[in-house]
């Protein structure tokens, strides 16, 4: 045969005995840098393909004779050049795979999709994301059908989260928000990269009930309601010789004096006013004074809004009262309700004070070797020295407003007060 010939022979039987060299070496050329992150050298490469595609070749060799002839010289050594080609560039696309695969790859990983740049806006510097209601909002299995009123609120409401949140980060912050906002029983929301979500929501279930703390009782008591009361606001009831402490679960005022007997859940007679309730369920009381619903089916009402509040006037209120007072309030009539003050933290306003005064509060430590390593506030002299107050000290415990005896040690710390100037001033030799 002519050399050409003889040259596109041997190309062909490169490329039919190199496929398994080529793809031995880039396998190791991967599982090398990606395990141990060495490349084997080019060297180790040849020997490696020369010695797969000798043992191809030999096989090749005893079923066709014409290759072992000497004529076919030109054939062979233009194999053995594309097995070498091919091998060493699957060992390179191998090598260089093992370097750009993670070497941590978990499943969490892969959950976590992200939005596209698209939706994002910028504002104040920080990314943010609108999340829009896809279509309408479904019905979950199980549970009534989600009112009309409640389907709007979900889908005309503005819905804004960081943009920074992976989507299955951004599902559940959503479904949490929908879920208190709108005090329904079950969300299940899905959000695509376009930041629209599909929602399926369950309404409210036993509101009331869900807001009663164990061990405590619901009673609802005619009175004269101050304007601006919330949920979770401690109130104290006047009934009669009767005085009970008690948590504000829900509260309705009707604009109108209603005389009537107190009972343990709020009267769905009442009208108008700003109900704090979502639960709307009839009770009388017992003859025996036990302080239980009728039960019945409570309807849906239409979600509350954020923070409600009363306007004041005539209404009701209901209280979670502890279980010994409950019968007694609901013996009684008419009641008075005082709300109570919660106070105010003491270290608040200390902190009030001091700002207003232009002192600062800052936390040091005691730098080994330091002026202060090895001697007790009252010989150093911070106050006169340095002019700030030490209003806490650890050495091995906290000690607070230390005396002048308190010792001082390496990585003690220290909170100590004073002038912006004091504390920089004190801040140099402490630590």
């Amino acid at each position: 045969m002519s050399l050409p010939v003889e040259i596109v022979f041997g190309i062909y039987l490169g490329i039919i005995t190199g496929i398994l060299p080529a793809l031995v070496s880039g396998v190791l050329g991967f599982v090398f840098k990606y395990v141990t992150g060495v490349t084997i050298p080019g060297l180790g490469v040849v020997v490696l393909a020369l010695a797969i595609a000798g043992i191809n070749g030999g096989l090749l060799a005893l079923n066709d004779e014409t290759i072992r002839s000497s004529e076919r010289a030109p054939a062979i050594l233009t194999a053995i050049v594309v097995i070498l080609m091919i091998s060493l560039y699957a060992h390179a696309q191998g090598d260089k795979l093992g370097a750009t695969v993670p070497k941590r790859l978990s499943l969490q990983q892969l959950r976590d999709r992200t939005l596209s740049t698209d939706v994002v806006e910028l504002v104040g510097g920080r990314g943010r994301v609108t999340v829009d209601v896809a279509g309408e909002v479904n019905d979950m299995e199980g549970y009534p059908p989600l009112p009309a009123e409640t389907r709007r609120a979900i889908v005309d409401g503005e819905w804004t989260f960081p943009a920074d949140l992976p989507l299955v980060e951004l599902e559940d912050r959503f479904a949490e928000r929908l879920r208190t906002e709108l005090d329904l029983a079950d969300v299940a929301v899905r959000i695509d990269e376009r930041a629209n979500a599909t929602v399926a929501a369950a309404p409210p279930t036993g509101a009331l009930s869900k807001r009663v703390p164990q061990g405590k009782r619901a009673v609802s008591v005619p009175a004269l309601v101050p304007t601006g009361i919330a949920r979770g606001d401690v109130v104290r009831v006047l009934a009669s010789d009767l005085s009970v402490d008690g948590t504000v679960l829900a509260a309705r005022t009707s604009g109108k004096p209603e005389p009537g007997a107190s009972k343990s859940a709020t009267d769905p007679g009442e009208a108008g006013g700003d109900p704090l309730g979502t639960e709307r369920t009839d009770a009388e009381p017992r003859g025996d004074g036990d302080p239980r619903t009728d039960g019945g089916e409570a309807p849906a009402a239409p979600p509350a809004a954020s923070a409600p509040t009363t306007t004041g006037g005539e209404g009701r209120v209901t209280v979670a009262v502890d279980r010994s007072e409950a019968s007694a309030l609901l013996r009684a009539g008419r009641g008075r309700v005082l709300v109570l003050s919660r106070g105010t933290r003491r270290e608040y306003e200390l902190t009030t004070l001091l700002r207003r005064a232009g002192k600062r509060f800052r936390k040091v430590s005691v730098v080994p070797g330091g002026p202060l390593d090895g001697h007790t506030i009252g010989e150093v002299g911070v106050r006169e020295a340095y002019d700030v107050a030490v209003l806490a000290a650890r050495h091995d415990s906290w000690t607070i407003a230390p005396s002048g005896s308190q010792p001082l040690s390496a990585e003690d710390e220290l909170f100590v007060v004073g002038s912006r100037d004091a504390l920089n001033r004190f801040a140099e030799v402490a630590r």
